[in-house]
């Protein structure tokens, strides 16, 4: 291998991001750490993103572009880009977000020392403010799972690492990837993914420098941001479910407990509010059905949530 071949390659999924892909092509393109390829996939966009991505392959060999016909959703796409990686690491980045520049030096360089399957780092929320997007703190929750920094650690050494679920604030070695893949056909990707990456890791690293800025975006269309409706809600608590169940199956209940604070803290409060005046009954007794089976588990009694968290969600 020469010094200047690809070492890592980001997977870079997006679907009618148009206004936001150039941004996240030129993080891209800052970055410290030049030894990167890029995979650009189209999801079946009515917008220009095909183009965009087209656009920038044609002019950096680093970048390839590959466009779905028909929309088949994040997972998929993710899916998709993992099947094409021939480097030695593999990481993620949203197509509407952005990575701060020394990111994937900082990711590289700890995997490269430390040998560990993977490395998460920090991430802060870019929020419009009218003129343009700004980016915000680093979270509480976000600091209790890499900060202060961990070498070659684990799940049972630091179960608040389980708070770092998106998968875009991570480099893994691609090989992790042989038989993970992305659920598709949901509205929430991450969260089984994360969990089942904490507890098959031998080791891996958390790092207390923010990596990326996670958009916000102001016309509301985050997966994220659309809670109130009741599929997303049904995909999303399913998620829920599904990481409490692998880390259930694991053994990590230190990690169960500090899910279920944090879920508690953040989660069930802002879901409550919307059930209160939703107007299908359902979505109450989705919420309803939910919060009886978390206070049902074991790990409950030993959760102490912190209210702060949910005043910090406004960050």
């Amino acid at each position: 291998m020469t010094a200047s071949a690809p070492i890592v390659t980001l997977i870079v999924p997006g679907r009618d991001i148009g206004a936001f892909a150039p941004a996240a092509l030129e993080s891209l393109r800052s970055q410290t750490e030049t030894r990167w390829n890029a995979i650009l996939i189209d999801d079946g966009s009515t917008d220009d993103t095909a183009e965009i991505f087209a656009a920038a392959a044609a002019s950096d060999p680093r970048f390839r572009a590959v466009q779905h016909e028909a929309s088949r959703g994040l997972g998929a796409a993710r899916n998709a880009g993992i099947d094409l990686v021939d480097t030695p690491l593999i990481g993620f980045l949203d197509g509407d977000d952005e990575l701060t520049p020394s990111a994937l030096e900082r990711l590289v360089g700890t995997l490269a020392e430390t040998g560990s399957d993977f490395v998460a780092g920090a991430y802060v929320r870019s929020r419009f403010d009218g003129e343009r997007y700004v980016a915000g703190r680093v979270q509480p929750w976000v600091s209790a799972a890499t900060s202060p920094e961990r070498l070659a650690t684990t799940i049972a050494e630091h179960p608040r690492a389980s708070a770092n679920i998106v998968a875009w604030s991570k480099v893994s070695r691609t090989e992790f990837w042989n038989d993970l893949r992305f659920p598709e056909g949901v509205a929430y990707e991450d969260q089984v993914v994360a969990q089942l990456m904490y507890t098959r890791a031998r080791s891996f690293d958390v790092i207390p420098d923010t990596v990326v800025r996670w958009r916000l975006r102001a016309d509301g269309t985050s997966i994220t941001q659309g809670r109130a409706k009741l599929p997303v809600l049904r995909d999303y608590l399913t998620a829920l479910r599904g990481g409490i169940r692998v880390l259930h199956e694991a053994g990590a209940q230190a990690a169960v407990t500090a899910r279920l604070e944090l879920i508690l803290a953040m989660d069930i409060p802002p879901l409550l509010e919307i059930a209160r005046t939703h107007t299908e009954p359902d979505y109450s007794d989705e919420v309803d059905a939910f919060v009886a089976e978390i206070e049902a588990l074991p790990e409950h009694a030993a959760a102490r949530p912190d209210p702060a968290l949910t005043a910090a969600l406004a960050w």
